[in-house]
């Protein structure tokens, strides 16, 4: 009985991004329901990872075809295209918010912060040059707790041998 459980919980997910991908005008294919189901559960993706987990299910899937499907999702408005400095683009499900990100120089960590005014844009520029603004992109850079505290711990790894 508990083997209906994972297959009646990802009937439901694919039932959700089915009435979404409809809502976006795409039509539902195996390869787009596999691509939202693997951003879904590995935000902040590479397509180069996505591909892997796709390929769990749809092993003869090219990573071409899997940035495809991405692009088309993003054009979509169904994922959002993360630039992060020093990496390639990444992908998560979380569009209908203006939220920011957080990234570890150290290890490469993302984490998704939520705006800092409440508002979006979360920010008011100091001259919008006559724009409407609609989005404000921030990406904040530092080091994880993890990283500052294997940093901070004496002698390191080397206590290990």
């Amino acid at each position: 009985m508990s083997s209906t459980v994972p297959t009646t919980e990802r009937r439901a997910r694919e039932a959700r991004w089915a009435a979404r991908l409809h809502e976006h005008g795409r039509r539902v294919t195996r390869q787009r329901l596999a691509v939202l189901d693997a951003v879904e559960h590995a935000p902040h993706a590479v397509a180069e990872e996505v591909a892997g987990t796709v390929r769990a299910e749809l092993p003869g899937i090219t990573v071409q075809s899997v940035y495809v499907v991405l692009s088309d999702l993003t054009e979509s408005g169904l994922l959002r295209r993360i630039e992060v400095p020093h990496s390639p683009a990444r992908y998560e499900t979380r569009v209908a918010d203006n939220h920011h990100h957080a990234v570890c120089t150290s290890c490469g960590r993302i984490e998704d912060v939520d705006c800092a005014v409440g508002h979006a844009p979360c920010l008011t520029p100091s001259d919008t040059h006559g724009m409407t603004i609609q989005v404000a992109e921030v990406l904040y850079q530092g080091i994880c707790a993890d990283c500052r505290a294997a940093a901070q711990s004496p002698a390191g790894s080397s206590r290990n041998h």
